[in-house]
């Protein structure tokens, strides 16, 4: 059974590396939708990983782990390319919706992904204001759950 394309924040990505509360709602979640992701999320998603090694939230070991699950990861996803029209649709976005740069751009790629159409279409994602401006434009968000692992 072919799995639905859906956009996936690297909010979203960073459990699938990391064990934390959402790391099973995730791993479901990519049993059914196979991730199409922006440009920059490796970076994003490789810099959390980092940030929690370095607060010693995860060892070294575990943080070695988690990069070589996102290289795996890496392999099986769909990118949007950096572009004119995407950082014009992300600066317009953060006119629009209480966003930072970085979610601005994954915003921007998952409605160039949808060629503007994101009726239907699902989002998801880890951070609420992400997820608020997503379902504001017409996005199908899956919302990760928060609290304990």
């Amino acid at each position: 059974m072919k799995r639905e394309a859906a956009f996936w924040d690297a909010s979203a990505l960073v459990p699938l590396c990391v064990h934390e509360a959402a790391s099973r709602f995730v791993r479901q979640k990519l049993r059914r939708y196979s991730p199409v992701v922006w440009w920059g999320s490796s970076v994003e998603v490789y810099s959390a990983i980092c940030r929690l090694q370095r607060g010693k939230e995860i060892t070294e070991k575990e943080s070695q782990g988690a990069g070589a699950r996102l290289q795996m990861l890496k392999k099986g996803w769909s990118e949007i390319l950096p572009g004119d029209e995407l950082r014009d649709l992300a600066e317009q976005l953060l006119a629009k919706h209480v966003l930072r740069a970085a979610d601005s751009f994954q915003l921007a790629a998952g409605l160039i992904w949808c060629g503007h159409r994101p009726a239907k279409r699902i989002f998801l994602c880890g951070d609420q204001r992400l997820c608020a401006a997503a379902v504001t434009l017409g996005f199908g968000v899956v919302a990760l759950p928060q609290g304990p692992p």
